[in-house]
């Protein structure tokens, strides 16, 4: 499916706003109700709406610490991939995880409390991830922009 740009505008509206009523979205996009709820019900059958999440505030959750986790692995053979993969999913403190090109294998994303909260993670969690040859973790110090909004 080609998005037109009405499909555009309700997704940058929705990623913004996704409480917005069927009729409130239908103005913002200039559609009846109708043909607006078609349209959203066509993005979400194709895949383009993925899920409606609430975003939590961290800080208020008492997790303002984030931590950015490199990791390199003993060797890229596909059964480790599998295995570090497969139970990195399972730390319920990893936010996100990512496959690298460049020295690090993976890179973590982790919301701490604070620096001894972060330790008793990597003590409880990481340490024991299959076939992590080393660890590099950074602390960010502020964050300057943040945002799940894609540009469509």
């Amino acid at each position: 499916m080609e998005l037109d740009a009405t499909d555009r505008r309700i997704l940058n509206v929705l990623q913004k706003q996704a409480r917005i009523t069927n009729a409130e979205l239908s103005e913002w996009v200039n559609l009846s109700p109708s043909a607006c709820h078609r349209r959203v019900q066509r993005l979400e059958e194709e895949g383009y709406i993925a899920a409606y999440v609430a975003l939590l505030d961290a800080r208020r959750l008492g997790r303002p610490t984030t931590v950015f986790v490199e990791i390199t692995l003993e060797s890229q053979a596909e059964d480790l991939l599998d295995a570090f993969e497969r139970e990195v999913a399972r730390v319920p403190y990893v936010l996100e995880c990512h496959l690298m090109a460049g020295t690090a294998d993976y890179l973590l994303k982790i919301m701490a409390e604070d620096t001894e909260d972060f330790a008793r993670i990597h003590r409880q969690y990481l340490s024991r991830l299959p076939g992590v040859r080393q660890m590099q973790s950074s602390f960010a110090l502020r964050t300057v922009v943040k945002t799940t909004a894609l540009v469509v």
